[in-house]
């Protein structure tokens, strides 16, 4: 696969809303169909840059069902790959919307142990300020929805400091 790809789903992602009234249906169309056809041909062998690129893509506060390949796509990949990637894509964690934020945490925290321990070592070498915020992140999907079951919960230890 083209490292293109990486920059093409990033911006296909960024799916076109109900609200705008600049686009045209048939280009909304076409970046919503070109985003699940790039999310559908992941294999998983993209590597933890893979991962980042396709978290960095849940941009759009409404999908229209779009993520759900994006999502099936995180889970072909081997789950070291998974937890680094989602450590690189921490900036990203923090400004997509929050519903995408937290569906990622949770499909990293369900792939079990070797997700969660190379995500939480390779956020340890994260900027102080972002595992701060990412911190957060956690804390906050743990309290509400996304990470509230006892079993997803306390996996993901971003170190203070």
């Amino acid at each position: 696969m083209s490292p293109d790809w990486k920059v093409e789903i990033i911006e296909c992602g960024d799916l076109v809303q109900d609200d705008d009234e600049v686009t045209p249906p048939d280009e909304a169309e076409r970046r919503w169909n070109r985003y699940v056809e790039l999310a559908d041909s992941v294999t998983g062998n993209e590597g933890p840059a893979g991962v980042a690129a396709i978290i960095g893509s849940l941009k759009a506060e409404e999908d229209y069902g779009a993520y759900q390949a994006a999502h099936a796509a995180l889970a072909r990949f081997p789950h070291s790959d998974l937890g680094v990637g989602a450590a690189l894509a921490a900036r990203e964690l923090l400004s997509i919307p929050k519903g995408g934020s937290g569906n990622v945490l949770l499909i990293l925290t369900r792939s079990g142990p070797v997700a969660v321990n190379s995500f939480n070592e390779a956020v340890g070498v994260a900027d102080a300020g972002v595992r701060s915020a990412l911190r957060e992140l956690v804390e906050f999907h743990e309290s509400e929805e996304w990470l509230s079951d006892e079993g997803d919960q306390n996996l993901l230890l971003i170190p203070r400091g």
